[in-house]
């Protein structure tokens, strides 16, 4: 393809202005004002927002980010706030983003997260940040990688992704965080239906929350024997999950006890073929049983992931991921630039039905980069 023209569609970085300088500076003086102002800046798209983005990416890269995802009612939120305060008892600090499904009328949504996190919300070294959709297939909102960004410069140990809870296109959760934690419930149906939604191979742990209804060990032991048979290995001799119970684990741990993972290897944490192994907990979040296991079995998947070496790897796929996300979105930009201003000065004069689509494609692609021959794919 012919080389680009230097000009004014070129993808140069814009310098910030003297306002998005001032609101970096207080950004960077952990101003809690100036960390919504620069979420709203990236959520709305604001011009400059990715000047912003990079001026303070520096930053990016200290926290652990836990996705947490399953299908509507499963009790996300509850638990995703469960998770927090057991974060704050270990003296962390925590940032939440909140996913909720966005009207596709008004584009507004009702934020119901925030409503159902209200009391951890006031809770010093806790920040949550509730996010409509606005048409995300994946699960999660389209600047939610980019906020958690936002949390992780500013600061914050812990970040929470609770996604929007849509059920089988929730999968984009697992390429914006460390690890995946998927939440299920007894009424979620058997264990095959969960690895139909795709959740078996995205969750790095699956909590079955509201285990104190009927079912919830049926569910446990089905989701057990549909992750064995994943991986190839029997399952007549496994008491938990390919031997690793995490329960009995943290049950011997006190309220305020953190793992002690310093020595642990990969081999200790890895299943006979040298993955992860991933466990399958019991919890109430709405009583907190069951929430130090949870913890301690993502802790648990972090030290997998530094001593096995696929925390960096994982890390790389993630900022590639996020490099080709943001060229389709300053692509999808300048093609819609180059639609109105086409449409605008001829296509409204098009004769009806006379052109196919893929002639006026050809025409207004062309006005973006030089078509030598062919189609645009």
């Amino acid at each position: 393809m012919p080389a680009v023209s230097a000009g004014m569609n070129d993808p140069v970085r814009l310098p910030l202005t003297p306002s998005q300088q001032s609101l970096v500076e207080k950004f960077r003086d952990r101003q809690l004002l100036a960390l919504s102002r620069c979420i709203s800046l990236v959520e709305n798209h604001r011009p400059g927002f990715e000047s912003v983005l990079e001026e303070l990416h520096d930053g990016v890269g200290s926290a652990r980010r836990v996705g947490i995802t399953g299908p509507p009612g499963a009790g996300k939120s509850t638990l995703t706030a469960a998770l927090a305060g057991a974060y704050r008892a270990r003296g962390l600090t925590v940032g939440i983003i909140a996913v909720d499904p966005s009207s596709p009328f008004t584009g507004g949504a009702l934020l119901g997260d925030r409503v159902r996190m209200d009391d951890l919300a006031t809770s010093e070294g806790v920040f949550i940040r509730s996010m409509a959709s606005r048409g995300s297939h994946g699960g999660l909102a389209a600047a939610t990688r980019e906020a958690a960004d936002l949390l992780d410069a500013f600061g914050f140990d812990r970040i929470l992704l609770e996604t929007v809870g849509v059920g089988q296109s929730e999968l984009e959760v697992a390429s914006s965080a460390d690890s995946t934690l998927v939440v299920l419930v007894p009424e979620s149906g058997d264990g095959i239906q969960a690895m139909k939604a795709g959740l078996m191979e995205v969750a790095d742990l699956f909590a079955v929350n509201k285990a104190d209804r009927p079912g919830a060990d049926r569910l446990k032991r089905e989701i057990e024997v549909v992750l064995t048979l994943r991986t190839g290995a029997a399952s007549s001799h496994v008491p938990a999950h390919h031997g690793v119970d995490l329960s009995s684990i943290a049950a011997q741990r006190t309220r305020d006890a953190t793992p002690d993972l310093e020595t642990v290897s990969a081999a200790d944490l890895s299943d006979s073929a040298g993955q992860w192994a991933v466990p399958v907990l019991k919890c109430v979040a709405s009583t907190g049983e069951g929430v130090l296991e949870i913890a301690a079995g993502l802790d648990r998947h972090f030290a997998w992931l530094e001593s096995s070496g696929r925390l960096e790897s994982h890390r790389r796929e993630q900022a590639m991921e996020h490099a080709r996300l943001v060229l389709e979105r300053s692509v999808g930009r300048r093609a819609m630039n180059a639609w109105s201003t086409w449409l605008d000065a001829a296509g409204r004069d098009q004769p009806s039905g006379r052109r196919t689509p893929y002639a006026i494609s050809r025409e207004v692609y062309s006005t973006l980069w030089p078509v030598s021959a062919g189609t645009p794919d």
